[in-house]
């Protein structure tokens, strides 16, 4: 028998309103959705009523069994506008061939490679942290550390020289796809944007031309940008797609990752101790490494919860491309279908008290009757995100270098939950405020 997948009623749509007001976060109108209806659930806005499956065995339905079914690509969308061809918004043969092609550079194998170039960057930009003498917007300087580690590592180029350039651009196009009027009115005009596709656009394809024109000379060649520049049939179009789609969410999901982290380890001192503390006796005073991460089990594990209160990629969005029934529900073909790692993450059926930050629930005798699907912030299944493996590392050695060279303390204020391309914390307009001074 076919349920009547719920819409909010006049009580539901208040509380849901009145959250957002108390909370200043769209995130809190899901919440009180997903309190009130369920886990499964439809929105009703004018011209947007998507779908809402949260859950495991959603989580599973989105990302395994039902993902031939399930398009990434929402024409409709900015973000399909703006990265083309990019891996993140491409389906079948073209997406698998493309990820087959490009998974060398984000293997498990290549990244010891890396981790000399994520130390450096992390010094070069924080050097200057512990000398300012007044609180750091840490969400802008963790952007600034996470894009010249993805332009260093994976693109083998320095972006620093172009930053200043390019900075406002990249915060512009993240802008651009994150949520706005284009979700109830997918025509409405962008104005304002044309400019910083422009400048990101001629600086990638003069890195392609430069890369093109050297390759041959080159003695490394393992690097993203030359495994694209030599790979058969891949044209300069594909390749900025792809350049493209790891300068917006590859830099903007470890910037999450680690703007959350601290924000909660600012509001949990002992934490932050028992962090640095075990930073202190595993790495030393030299520089954090491979060798060293097996070792770091307690900031493995605030680095997962972290991701379980704040992951990144808060939802999925996906179209049905045909009929579809989950659990008794039916999903008609082209209906917009969200699954919520966001909610999920926080299910009071699936987690001990939710809402309390406990690093500790990812020791392994507390999780051994978790559901599989229960914690999916890198996704799952045939679609798991590309990056996982390196944003792993990356987040255990920048977080790893920056508590054995500073003391963190939190500006006093709310940290709000703002939803753009990526979840962030936000302080009274602007990003993560804190005291960073240098340890002795």
């Amino acid at each position: 028998m076919t349920q009547t997948i719920p819409v909010p009623d006049n009580v539901t749509a208040l509380a849901a309103l009145r959250a957002m007001i108390r909370e200043r976060s769209v995130m809190a109108g899901l919440e009180a959705f997903h309190a009130g209806l369920g886990d499964v659930f439809r929105l009703n806005l004018p011209g947007f009523a998507p779908v809402f499956l949260i859950g495991p065995e959603a989580n599973r339905f989105v990302l395994v069994s039902a993902r031939d079914d399930l398009r990434w690509r929402l024409e409709s969308d900015p973000i399909d506008r703006l990265l083309r061809t990019g891996l993140l918004v491409t389906d079948g043969a073209l997406h698998d061939g493309m990820r087959r092609t490009m998974s060398p550079a984000l293997h498990r194998q290549a990244l010891p490679g890396y981790v000399a170039q994520m130390v450096h960057t992390t010094d070069a930009i924080s050097a200057r942290w512990g000398h300012l003498g007044q609180p750091l917007d840490l969400l802008d300087e963790i952007r600034r550390i996470a894009l010249p580690i993805l332009t260093g590592t994976m693109f083998d180029v320095n972006v620093l020289p172009d930053l200043n350039t390019l900075w406002d651009a990249v915060l512009k196009l993240l802008k651009y796809i994150s949520p706005g009027a284009w979700l109830v009115w997918p025509g409405a005009p962008r104005p304002g944007y044309g400019w910083a596709m422009r400048q990101v656009d001629d600086w990638l394809y003069r890195l392609i031309r430069e890369r093109r024109a050297t390759i041959h000379t080159r003695e490394h060649c393992a690097d993203l940008l030359s495994i694209l520049v030599t790979a058969p049939g891949v044209t300069d179009d594909m390749i900025r797609d792809q350049l493209l789609t790891m300068v917006i969410a590859g830099h903007d999901t470890s910037t999450a990752m680690l703007a959350w982290t601290f924000a909660l380890l600012g509001q949990h001192p002992d934490a932050l101790a028992r962090a640095q503390a075990e930073v202190d006796a595993v790495v030393g005073a030299g520089d954090p490494g491979m060798e060293h991460l097996d070792r770091l089990d307690y900031l493995d594990r605030v680095l997962k919860e972290s991701m379980r209160f704040y992951p990144p990629a808060h939802l999925g969005n996906r179209l049905a491309a045909a009929d579809l029934d989950f659990e008794g529900y039916h999903i008609p073909a082209g209906s917009r279908v969200v699954y919520s790692p966001y909610l999920t993450h926080r299910h009071p059926a699936l987690w001990d008290d939710p809402l309390r930050f406990d690093p500790d629930r990812w020791l392994p005798e507390r999780g051994a009757d978790r559901p599989h699907y229960a914690y999916v912030p890198f996704g799952g299944g045939a679609r798991t995100c590309i990056g996982m493996p390196f944003a792993q590392v990356e987040g255990k050695i920048v977080l790893a270098r920056l508590l054995q060279r500073f003391t963190f303390a939190l500006v006093p204020g709310p940290i709000r939950v703002y939803m753009g391309a990526t979840l962030e914390p936000r302080m009274n307009g602007a990003g993560l405020r804190m005291h960073v001074r240098a340890r002795g």
